[in-house]
């Protein structure tokens, strides 16, 4: 029994919780990313079957889901902007072809405007000849 050393025992069972933590949090991450689904504090936890504050609590493990998770708010934003820009492209052509719609309109409306004007004209030119 002197051979024991309960500080050595703490450390290396201390030791296998963390690999094996670790170890179920990058299943848990491989299967996220497999799925395509978020990856954050929660998600991760709830997962690996990790608490939350465990992953807070290891630095490497809190550094990579923190790096993971600001990658796909960037490939989120990326893609919103490139939706953004298509409909507002869509929005700008059918705006376009509203315009020239109601500019065609207008030209139309324009040359009814001065041949009844023109018509008026002559009623009145006829009207006062009569007098």
């Amino acid at each position: 029994m002197n051979n024991f050393n309960r500080e050595e025992q703490l450390k290396k069972l201390h030791e296998v919780r963390k690999k094996a933590t670790k170890q179920k949090v990058d299943e848990a991450i491989k299967r996220l990313t497999k799925n395509s689904k978020a990856i954050n504090f929660n998600s991760v936890a709830e997962e690996s079957g990790v608490s939350k504050a465990t992953l807070y609590n290891h630095s490497e493990i809190k550094e990579r889901i923190n790096f993971l998770r600001n990658q796909q708010e960037k490939a989120y934003v990326d893609s919103r902007t490139k939706r953004d820009e298509n409909n507002q492209n869509a929005i700008i052509e059918s705006l376009k072809r509203r315009i020239e719609k109601l500019e065609k309109r207008n030209k139309e409306l324009e040359n009814e405007n001065k041949q009844l004007r023109g018509k008026e004209k002559e009623k009145l030119s006829d009207y006062f000849k009569k007098l």
